[in-house]
């Protein structure tokens, strides 16, 4: 929704007090602010609020090419990287410290989700915004010109810092500058910028690396970052940038919760390493990193959401469950169709290719105006999807099975993942206060981004103990390996489980917003 500027804040204040009261109108606190909802809303003769716009009309065309350009980007770079990261490890003798590549873009992340989520209420999201962009595109030409692996993972840790900056800020954007019955379909278009990059993303690499080089993957993707940089950010400008109230002191930093965000990381870079090698050593850095987790978990995230109070908590609590699941279990469909089926490593992969177009066909159906009554049983029969979805992967582990099931289920399990990733974001934006949204976006993907290294850290140990190394082993060099369904089996069912309870979880979301003022901190943290 478009930000107050100083000259509209005596008429607005107007607006608001007058569409307040009309019978069924949506409060100052349902949409972020009233100034939006005048933008592209109108009442008729008989009282009636009466929704129009688009997020291609004129008031929004440029935020919205421009947004999606950003997360087209991203999602190419998520893409292409990870298949130059190979070839990038291994020409810089770094293959030791591969992980570590992948482990700096998450931690520093998790810290930058915070900080944006402070600075977006403090002063709006364009400068964190800016400022991720430029530390994306600044990352990727350090990654892309390192000469050593240090420097390498230390541009993926700038990386990390600027992707954390920009996600966050997006979702302010979005929370300010589109009204309520906007927001799913701007949610769905940026589900379906990832899936030109995800069946694109992987061939183009591997020709650029092969013909050309692996850094050119990385140098090459910040040139484009000038065309969203020059279409986005005059919209932003214009409809998002300030305060979320212009009129009130601006809010001083808060120490504590940037003081948290460097225990989650740390905690969650502890957790990543302890997981690396199943030694007894190992039990010291994962304890050390449980430390630095649990009060940081507790004082971000929302109060309740470990118990999944309604509302917000269980809107949290679910993106957590429903992300770590899906991506623990799909990190380990392709060596699977590898290892135990004799798979090539482009038809394994090609095997979760349709899975882009089912993700962008879920997020397009919780678009549809005819869905908003029917959001959360729409999250529960997604979290079903995923449930059955990654509970049906393993059944290739039985040779008499064919392997297109993987794909069949992939894809349903991705129909549900559309759904539901696009309806959290547009039910948190539904249940915070306008000055809330930074904060609490923050906790939406601090959940995402901690709920895939602690599930794929105990996905991966119950992989290995039960034969899973072996395999490993055999892939990277090349040899004959033996059948490992065991292993197999511990990481898709018990992931199968998690997924079961999202669906619980999903029947918990509806709340009725509340007024910051309300609350009993701030931002709805403990």
């Amino acid at each position: 929704m478009s930000a107050l500027e100083p000259r509209d804040v005596e008429a607005d204040a107007e607006t608001a007090a007058d569409v307040a009261r009309i019978p069924g109108s949506l409060a100052p606190h349902d949409v972020g602010t009233v100034t939006a909802v005048t933008a592209v809303d109108s009442v008729d003769s008989a009282g009636t609020l009466v929704t129009k716009g688009s997020v291609l009309d004129p008031a929004h065309r440029a935020l919205s090419i421009g947004m999606v350009s950003v997360v087209l980007l991203i999602a190419f770079e998520a893409t292409a990287v990870g298949t130059a990261m190979p070839v990038a490890a291994r020409e810089l003798n770094g293959i030791p410290l591969y992980a570590f590549a992948f482990s700096a873009y998450f931690t520093t992340s998790l810290f930058a989700m915070v900080l944006a989520g402070q600075w977006s209420d403090r002063l709006g999201p364009l400068a964190p915004l800016t400022a991720g962009i430029s530390a994306f595109a600044a990352g990727l030409l350090l990654s892309g010109t390192a000469g050593a692996m240090w420097l390498f993972i230390l541009g993926r840790a700038v990386q990390g810092l600027g992707g954390g900056l920009v996600i966050v800020a997006l979702y302010v954007v979005v929370g300010r500058a589109y009204a309520e019955h906007l927001r799913p379909a701007i949610m769905a278009a940026f589900a379906a910028s990832w899936v030109v990059p995800s069946v694109v993303g992987p061939l183009a690499a591997g020709t650029i690396t092969e013909h050309l080089g692996w850094r050119w993957v990385f140098v090459g993707i910040p040139v484009l970052v000038v065309f969203p940089l020059a279409l986005a950010l005059p919209a932003i400008r214009r409809t998002a940038s300030g305060p979320a109230d212009p009129t009130a002191p601006v809010a001083p930093w808060d120490r504590r919760r940037i003081r948290l965000a460097l225990g989650i990381s740390a905690g969650a870079a502890l957790l990543q390493y302890a997981g690396q090698e199943l030694r007894w050593l190992s039990l010291l850095p994962a304890a050390a990193g449980i430390a630095f987790l649990v009060p940081a978990v507790r004082g971000l995230l929302p109060q309740g959401t470990y118990r999944a109070a309604r509302g917000l908590p269980s809107v949290v609590l679910l993106r957590g469950i429903a992300a770590g699941a899906f991506i623990a279990a799909e990190s380990f469909v392709p060596l699977m169709l590898v290892t135990q089926r004799g798979l090539s490593p482009t038809l394994a992969g090609l095997s979760l290719a349709a899975g882009g177009l089912t993700w962008a066909l879920g997020s397009w159906i919780q678009a549809r105006p005819w869905t908003e009554p029917y959001r959360e049983r729409l999250v529960v029969l997604g979290m079903v999807l995923v449930a059955i979805a990654i509970a049906a992967a393993p059944s290739v582990l039985i040779t008499a099975v064919p392997v297109w099931v993987v794909a069949a289920a992939w894809g349903l399990g991705c129909l549900g993942m559309g759904a539901v990733i696009a309806s959290t974001s547009v039910l948190l934006m539904k249940l915070s206060a306008p000055e809330e949204v930074g904060a609490n976006s923050a906790a939406l993907q601090i959940s995402d981004g901690l709920s895939n290294v602690l599930l794929l850290a105990a996905g991966g140990a119950a992989f290995a103990a039960l034969g899973g190394g072996a395999v490993g082993h055999a892939v990277t060099s090349h040899a004959s390996t033996g059948s490992h369904p065991g292993a197999f089996a511990a990481v898709f069912l018990p992931m199968a489980g998690v997924a079961a309870v999202g669906a619980w979880v999903a029947t918990r979301l509806h709340a009725t917003p509340v007024r910051a003022a309300d609350r009993r901190r701030p931002s709805g943290m403990s």
